[in-house]
């Protein structure tokens, strides 16, 4: 379907809504609000994950799968406790075959200490964050060890002047391997909080941050800096009797910093409750296309407030909520009266439960949930369903605008990782609760 295209943001309202500053002219380009429906017409490939088995075959918590360049499937699987340090990588080539597992805990090089993100490269290099060892670890296609790369993500940098304390918190997300090798991206929050006593004041910023691992230190360079929400509070208290304060924690519906690569380098991205994604260039060239569809946000009521709060409830009541797809959120704090002692542990955990009871939320819930990007560049965007909590249609674009269909809400689920050839794998659970991963050939128009 040909896009509606122009060179310049029209509508003041728009652009607020887009960035909420204002913007060099751009190529923005608008779908139509009638959905084209396409049909989930994948074939199974093969299938990996059994309640009884061999060890290989035994999943106890999937944290991420990834693809490498050879249709090699990675799955990185934790065992034991939520905060086990137990990650194994397991191998199978692109008939499902089991190949080799690598990986095991420990306090040396090529060892985990703290692992919490994971990606592989398309020659096959994994790259496994270890927040306990404060870098990456670096393995070659066949599993062994090369390097370690010093990181910076997840760390604290503090300082005082005049009485003042100045602490920079920085929050790393799930993060993706460039597809041209030799880094990995990832969304980044940096909280600001300064000032002495109560009059200390949160500041954040939301980026998209190029890590480099071909030296001893990993690279960073911010290739995005997105749009912050604003407003929001920070949950703060007493602490031996220094005054802590935490950055703000996201408010319920606050829209999200979605990510996906295209194989040039190049980055799709939303940063608000619009559909709305932005094109930008590889290397920080800044955003060249916005691609839009005319679906508002909803305002949030407060008949959606007690809805959301009681099917919550529920669903935790249920055991739902489970970690996969490697969604998982480093927070290490340190600094004045904030460290990593039991009882500063112990304090961040309890201001985080009081803050959840809060449960402040976001004036409007936004329009795209998840966002995708396929090996041949694809965009996959799953958007809000008709019930809380629920997802709604895929719809499946061109990073050039061109639009090329919906899958309708259900039909799918939106694949946990994309590889050549098609390849999509998916991870599911059984009536067991069983993890399994399956992984299917999508048709040429999707990939």
């Amino acid at each position: 379907m040909k896009p509606v295209r122009s060179q310049m943001i029209a509508s003041a309202t728009l652009a607020l809504t887009l960035v909420g500053r204002a913007l060099p002219a751009q190529e923005v380009i608008e779908l139509p609000g009638q959905d084209t429906r396409i049909e989930p017409e994948f074939e199974e490939v093969y299938r990996v994950g059994v309640f009884e088995g061999e060890s290989w075959e035994m999943f106890s918590r999937v944290q991420k799968v990834a693809f490498d360049a050879r249709g090699n499937l990675y799955v990185f699987d934790e065992g034991g406790s939520r905060l086990s340090s137990d990650l194994r990588v397991l191998v199978f080539d692109p008939s499902g075959a089991f190949v080799r597992e690598f990986g095991t805990s420990g306090e040396g090089p090529g060892e985990f200490k703290s692992p919490d993100g994971y990606a592989v490269t398309r020659d096959g290099t994994t790259i496994v964050r270890d927040k306990g060892h404060l870098a990456y670890q670096v393995f070659d296609a066949s599993g062994g060890f090369v390097r370690m790369v010093r990181s910076r993500a997840g760390t604290t940098e503090s300082s005082s002047g005049g009485g003042a304390v100045t602490t920079t918190v920085t929050v790393s997300k799930p993060m993706q391997a460039d597809p041209r090798g030799g880094a990995v991206y990832t969304t980044t929050g940096e909280a600001t909080t300064s000032g002495v006593g109560s009059n200390r004041t949160p500041a954040a910023v939301r980026t998209i941050t190029r890590h480099g691992l071909d030296g001893e230190g990993a690279l960073i360079e911010t290739v995005v800096n997105a749009w912050q929400p604003p407003g929001g509070k920070s949950p703060s208290g007493q602490q031996g009797g220094a005054d802590v304060n935490f950055p703000r924690l996201p408010r319920t519906f606050e829209p999200r910093l979605l990510m996906g690569l295209l194989p040039d380098g190049g980055i799709v991205y939303s940063d608000s409750s619009a559909y709305a994604l932005k094109v930008a260039a590889a290397d920080g060239g800044g955003v060249v296309r916005t691609i839009i569809r005319p679906f508002r946000p909803t305002p949030v009521t407060p008949r959606i407030e007690g809805e959301y709060k009681k099917r919550k409830e529920e669903r935790d009541a249920e055991g739902w909520s489970r970690r996969r797809g490697g969604n998982t959120v480093t927070r290490t704090v340190r600094g004045p009266g904030v460290g990593n002692d039991p009882e500063s542990v112990q304090a961040l955990m309890q201001w985080m439960e009081e803050f959840n009871k809060i449960q402040p939320f976001y004036p409007e819930i936004p329009v795209l949930m998840r966002l995708q990007t396929t090996w041949e560049g694809r965009i996959w965007v799953i958007r809000r369903g008709e019930e809380l909590l629920e997802d709604g249609p895929i719809d499946v674009l061109h990073a050039d605008g061109e639009y090329v269909g919906t899958y309708r809400a259900g039909a799918t689920a939106m694949p946990d990782a994309f590889g050549p050839n098609g390849l999509a794998a998916f991870i599911e659970f059984d009536e067991l609760d069983v993890a399994r991963v399956v992984v299917r050939r999508l048709p040429g128009g999707v990939r």
